[in-house]
């Protein structure tokens, strides 16, 4: 069960993304989470750097998806200035959402990275299909009561996983 819990990847932001990296492991097509990966939670401005970060991916040829447990009104207008195609009441890590993202982009599982703040959401959804997973650390401490709670098991899986690895 860890192994569906454990990232691929670990980065500060999305800022860090090494897309040369991506681009040698054969990926072609990059999902990200919304909240607290892209931008603040509850906070839908879209800030001159995001949009430069998807402006590169573009022009590096990747193909990008948003999925996001949120609502299509509180996210459809960010997704909509990106012009980047999103699934909204995504239910992740239900394996629906990431399954029509992959079939949207035309692409299998092993030709697509995804990238979110959340293991038990992002990562365990990604995993469970056989994508890249990339962890971010969340933008914002701030959060929706539910994530918080579920940021507690995040440090414990963490760094069980840490501990497996000779990691403290």
């Amino acid at each position: 069960m860890l192994k569906l819990l454990a990232p691929d990847q670990h980065l500060n932001n999305i800022f860090e993304l090494d897309a040369d990296y991506l681009r040698a492991l054969g990926i072609e097509g990059i999902i990200t989470d919304m909240d607290n990966t892209l931008v603040p939670w509850n906070d839908r401005n879209l800030s001159p750097r995001l949009g430069e970060w998807f402006a590169m991916l573009r022009k590096r040829g990747f193909k990008l998806f948003i999925i996001s447990n949120n609502s299509k009104d509180s996210g459809g207008q960010l997704a909509a200035e990106l012009d980047i195609p999103a699934i909204f009441y995504a239910v992740k890590p239900g394996k629906r959402a990431f399954r029509l993202a992959l079939e949207s982009m035309q692409l299998s599982a092993g030709q697509v990275a995804v990238i979110g703040d959340q293991v038990f959401t992002d990562v365990l959804g990604g995993n469970r299909l056989g994508l890249h997973t990339i962890l971010v650390t969340p933008i914002s401490e701030k959060e929706f009561i539910w994530t918080r709670l579920m940021r507690m098991l995040e440090r414990m899986v963490l760094s069980t996983g840490d501990e497996k690895k000779g990691k403290k």
